[in-house]
């Protein structure tokens, strides 16, 4: 599929409960009220993006991240009045560098213009720079900046020069914009060098009172909204994000997409499988509490598109696929986090993957155990809101972006609307106890 693409234990929601004091004497003073108690605090991902090496069509000369500054976009579900940013040098083999870094309101997606009235500079350990060692991330300080639910927000960064090996999110949907020079505070940046990836940037978190949870979309290239327009925000996960901000009792639930283009289940795709990269996209981060999975298809896919299969290494991959499932519910159910399944979406007639009869069935068959009770906590049917009714293994023509793999935009909010939002309540329960 094309890509265009510290283990944090979840919050937990702390609870208090005002004990009645025994009745006294009629003489006695009334007992004196308990203080109020403070409401429990958090920190809550509003934004995150999966991270993998870039592609070589993907990738930028070191020498224009040297001596650059790089201003990248991104969008928001719950919104807050205190942020922090997670930078990441995951796949960098040397220190990454970075000299200076701000957050403001954009006004222009298409020229990368801010409101520099909105400019709030970071730091880092009270510092303006931070060095991050190769393979590590690294939060900001937290920083006081109202950032409504929805709403876009553009990271800057100055770098002198860049680490040996980028880390990033190719796909990102989302035009970023590069200039040579300091101008981290700049309200424009004139000719610009522009780019539809994301260097460095894995997370945004606000910090929450009372109640609030995240959902991650964990999957591939559906999931990470190939063949949506630039700058549109029109994947599933942004209309769910959109469904729940629309209801009172579903707003303190954020969206954190962690689809990558390309991905699988079982082996190392055009980034990290989906194993392999569990424990940072899933369990790192903050306020987890359910898991959407939507993964397969690239594995299914992949594996009959050179050569024609046995039976028998067919039922091997289905049961290969399975056994994936299997311990992503095990090690999000050891962390107490609900999973929600995913049915594959029809792919017939793909124009890069051209699958046989057999790769269909297999899919058949992962479904079928999908939806069957018992394996996952709750299943969302995609492959139904999505499928043509007269050719189930098909796409619906008007979802279809006219490839047969990857639906468009009202493809995508079709996808988004089979999601019950009765799955998702806030409760007392904290998000890491264990099942």
């Amino acid at each position: 599929m094309s890509s265009m693409v510290k283990r944090l234990a979840p919050a937990a929601f702390a609870w208090t409960a005002c004990i009645a004091l025994a009745s006294c004497s009629a003489s006695a003073p009334p007992p004196a009220q308990a203080p109020a108690q403070p409401q429990t605090t958090q920190w809550l991902g509003t934004w995150a993006a999966s991270q993998q090496i870039p592609e070589p069509d993907n990738t930028l000369p070191a020498s224009e991240l040297t001596h650059a500054t790089l201003r990248q976009i991104v969008h928001l579900s719950v919104g807050g009045k205190t942020l922090r940013i997670r930078f990441s040098n995951q796949f960098g083999h040397s220190a990454l560098r970075i000299v200076a870094a701000a957050i403001a309101r954009p006004v222009s997606l298409s020229t990368g213009a801010i409101d520099q009235s909105t400019d709030q500079p970071l730091t880092f350990n009270s510092r303006p720079g931070v060095t991050i060692p190769p393979g590590a991330s690294y939060y900001s300080d937290p920083v006081a900046f109202p950032a409504a639910p929805l709403s876009n927000l553009a990271v800057t960064i100055y770098l002198r020069k860049p680490p040996q090996g980028e880390t990033s999110h190719p796909g990102s949907r989302e035009t970023s914009f590069l200039i040579h020079g300091n101008h981290v505070g700049a309200a424009k940046l004139p000719h610009a060098m522009r780019f539809d990836h994301w260097f460095f940037l894995s997370g945004v978190e606000v910090r929450t009172h009372g109640p609030a949870a995240a959902i991650v979309a964990l999957g591939d290239s559906l999931t990470d909204g190939h063949a949506t327009p630039n700058n549109s925000n029109t994947r599933w996960a942004d209309d769910l994000a959109r469904r729940l901000q629309a209801d009172p009792a579903t707003r303190n639930i954020s969206v954190l997409n962690a689809g990558l283009g390309g991905n699988r289940l079982l082996r190392y795709g055009l980034g990290p499988d989906a194993l392999a990269r569990f424990d940072r996209d899933v369990l790192g981060q903050p306020g987890v509490r359910y898991l959407i999975v939507l993964e397969g298809v690239n594995d299914l896919g992949v594996a009959g598109l050179h050569r024609q299969r046995s039976a028998a290494q067919n039922a091997a991959l289905v049961h290969n696929i399975i056994g994936a499932y299997r311990q992503i519910i095990l090690q999000a159910h050891q962390h107490g986090i609900k999973v929600i399944g995913g049915t594959i979406t029809p792919f017939k007639g793909s124009n890069y993957y051209h699958p046989s009869a057999a790769t269909l069935q297999d899919r058949r068959e992962i479904n079928d155990w999908i939806r069957a009770p018992g394996h996952f906590d709750a299943v969302v049917h995609f492959a139904r809101a999505v499928r043509d009714p007269k050719h189930p293994q098909r796409l619906r023509p008007m979802f279809d972006s006219g490839d047969n793999l990857h639906p468009n935009p009202a493809g995508y909010e079709a996808m988004a609307d089979a999601i019950p939002l009765s799955l998702f309540k806030l409760s007392a329960k904290p998000s890491g106890a264990r099942r």
